[in-house]
């Protein structure tokens, strides 16, 4: 492609954009670039619905939800038909062993059928039902790329995976990462291993960091902490459930000596938070707090409240271990000093953010406590960690550093022979 060439690029996502800043910050990065953009999404919820048409108002984008179950009208027997087919998918699946596409989201069909009908240049699948639509665009001759957001085929826990047609999902990856004209990945731990698994050339590395710039939008107010004059250690996820770290956090509260507050931000699974509360000691009872989800435009701010951000990620679930995470990249441009479980992927952002992250062994709460304890037993150790990760968030861990290496990306992939093209 020639640098004045416009090109038509749709990304396959198949959710909202509030549950996806990747595909938010891609979108926006690619159409400021000159790109005609297309994210193809959908909306199952309406609190997730309202936040995108904010987040829309200022996108430079186009945003299609191919699938809309809000919307006034909607069609109850259309949409029981829909959940009906998923479910027998996944009972034919636990019976028989056989997989269906089915099982990788409701949109899935309705994605391919809308993406099929756009002549793009480049379509980048950004989810499972992206893979299954990109696989298929390619045996279309389309030009079709990846980015592996998670290691979809090695995420969650055991449990969960015995319901996963993985099968299906190690097929499009493996398709996609070897015969697509693009792929990307969020760590250079899962670059490595998805080149060894799969073969062929290994992912650029993109790492899923936040605009610098969002720090002039903080709001300034304390909405969050009660006595500002202690440190403050904060986690958030859409989720407050188990096998997120939490319980490695509140395991070491009996050992720290120093006094702080801990802010725990998320959506809480059934009965969860009355677990966290029938662990704390008592002297902690007091000063743990549990916030509900805010909308994107205001997280950021309320990050920047806190200290010390905690990220507890597990490394028994693959996908989770090579990541990097969000809120790991959230913390940084928020400034706050930086405590994480040692990780893959937690590790790759230490070793480049010296002084500002620190890592402690998964599973053990006395480590965890060995971490934390520096940071809130001295305000200035305290202070020079948090002004080190303010740093190397505006040096690399920043979007506006790793656009560059997405364009280049794209850049590379348009000027690629698709592959599966009928001769």
């Amino acid at each position: 492609m020639s640098a004045a060439r416009r090109a038509r690029i749709v990304i396959l996502s198949g959710s909202s954009l509030s549950h996806n800043p990747r595909v938010l910050k891609a979108a926006g990065t690619l159409a400021r670039a000159g790109h005609e953009v297309t994210v193809l999404g959908a909306w199952v919820d309406a609190d997730l619905k309202a936040q995108d048409g904010r987040l829309l108002r200022n996108t430079p984008f186009c945003f299609v939800p191919v699938l809309d179950t809000t919307r006034s009208g909607w069609c109850v027997a259309e949409q029981a038909l829909r959940r009906v087919r998923r479910r027998a998918a996944h009972l034919v699946h636990r019976a028989t062993g056989r997989e269906s596409p089915d099982q990788l989201g409701y949109a899935v069909a309705l994605l391919l059928a809308r993406a099929s009908a756009i002549e793009a240049d480049l379509y980048i699948a950004h989810s499972e039902q992206g893979l299954y639509t990109a696989w298929q665009l390619m045996r279309q001759g389309r030009r079709v790329g990846v980015d592996m957001e998670d290691w979809f085929s090695e995420d969650l826990l055991p449990q969960a995976r015995r319901s996963r047609p993985l099968k299906l999902l190690r097929l499009l990856e493996g398709e996609l990462l070897r015969r697509g004209a693009y792929a990307s990945c969020p760590s250079r731990s899962m670059s490595a291993a998805l080149a060894g698994a799969y073969g062929g050339k290994a992912p650029i590395v993109i790492y899923n960091a936040f605009p610098c710039a969002d720090r002039q939008a903080f709001d300034g107010q304390r909405c969050d902490r009660r006595d500002t004059a202690l440190p403050s250690i904060f986690w958030y996820s859409q989720t407050l459930g188990p096998g997120r770290g939490v319980e490695d956090l509140v395991a070491a509260l009996p050992f720290l000596e120093s006094r702080a507050e801990v802010h725990l931000r998320g959506r809480a699974a059934a009965g969860f938070e009355a677990q966290v509360r029938s662990r704390l000691p008592d002297a902690w009872q007091q000063r743990v707090f549990v916030h509900p989800l805010v909308a994107n435009d205001e997280l950021a701010s309320r990050i920047a409240e806190h200290d010390v951000g905690f990220a507890g990620e597990r490394p028994d679930c693959r996908s989770r271990d090579l990541t990097v995470t969000n809120k790991m990249l959230h913390y940084l441009p928020g400034g706050l000093a930086v405590v994480a479980s040692d990780t893959a992927g937690q590790r790759e952002v230490a070793v480049q953010a010296p002084g500002a992250v620190s890592l402690y062994e998964a599973g053990n709460p006395r480590s965890l406590a060995r971490a934390l304890a520096p940071l809130l037993e001295s305000p200035e150790r305290l202070r020079r960690a948090k002004a080190a990760a303010l740093q190397v968030a505006q040096e690399f861990f920043c979007w506006e550093r790793q656009e560059c290496t997405l364009l280049t990306a794209v850049a590379g992939a348009l000027r690629a022979q698709p592959v599966g093209k009928p001769i």
